[in-house]
């Protein structure tokens, strides 16, 4: 499995509470790898956000602003 800042258990955690019985480490590695990518996109908007208001600390509402733009299903 690759290195990644978030743990597999704590992503198998998740799909499990989402309703899974059984998870595969293929999906959990594959999560693991999406929800990295967004949390990275996420992050930068939000690093905008913060600079274009004038400041250099990336608050909670910067990060749910960004967020937004990942449409919720």
């Amino acid at each position: 499995m690759a290195e990644g800042d978030l743990s597999t258990a704590a992503v198998h955690r998740l799909i499990e509470k989402a309703g899974a019985s059984r998870v595969g480490d293929g999906a959990v590695e594959a999560l693991r790898e999406v929800l990295e990518d967004m949390a990275v996109q996420i992050s930068k908007d939000a690093i905008e956000l913060a600079s274009h208001a004038g400041r250099r600390t990336v608050r909670a509402e910067d990060i749910k602003l960004a967020a937004k733009r990942f449409p919720k299903t």
